[in-house]
């Protein structure tokens, strides 16, 4: 069982930044890949970033130049750097743990970001 809690929402003016945390514990061994999705209202749920386990990152086209996704492997803590936020950011932004060894999935409870023009 791995356990995802995120940190950093809020609300911010258009133009501004915000660092989103998501620390995990429990059986953290098996996490191969740790990303970050949003879901805003009305819309369906949307992959923003993700770091593997080997330091890899992929940023959907609508964040990338603006985000930076990095992992403190020790403290198992992964980190979304966001700048130039836009409205359409708004969302609230879940952690996703990818556990290969288990074939399973795991997510946070979510927290808000919310960009005012």
């Amino acid at each position: 069982q791995v356990q995802l809690v995120e940190s950093g929402g809020g609300l911010v003016q258009a133009g501004g930044s915000l660092r989103l945390s998501c620390a995990a514990s429990g059986d953290t061994n098996c996490i191969s890949v740790l990303g970050w999705h949003r879901q805003a209202p009305g819309k369906e749920r949307e992959l923003v970033a993700f770091i593997t386990s080997g330091g890899v990152t992929y940023y959907a086209d609508s964040v990338k130049d603006r985000s930076t996704i990095s992992r403190d492997i020790a403290k198992n803590i992964m980190f979304l750097q966001m700048n130039g936020l836009k409205p359409e950011d708004t969302a609230i932004y879940y952690c996703k743990a990818a556990c290969m060894v288990e074939g399973k999935d795991y997510w946070g409870q979510g927290t808000q970001v919310t960009v005012s023009s």
